[in-house]
């Protein structure tokens, strides 16, 4: 399961470029710093390979396994 903290995102969109299966897709509400966090599209996409949560420069993301 893919976890958000979307008040410490700061929409710098890394996790939403680079998702190799397209899991992640931008907001179109902000959050209270005025930043636009990812929202999770395609859950059942995932497979786990834990990319978005290592270069969250904001480690805003984190993957959990259930």
């Amino acid at each position: 399961m893919i976890h958000i903290d979307e008040e410490m995102c700061k929409g710098c969109r890394i996790c939403t470029v680079f998702c190799p299966t397209n899991v992640l897709e931008d907001s179109t509400t902000i959050n209270k710093h005025g930043y636009y966090p990812p929202l999770v599209k395609r859950e059942e996409a995932c497979h786990g390979c834990r990319l978005c949560e290592l270069i969250c420069p904001e480690f805003a993301i984190f993957i959990k396994h259930e």
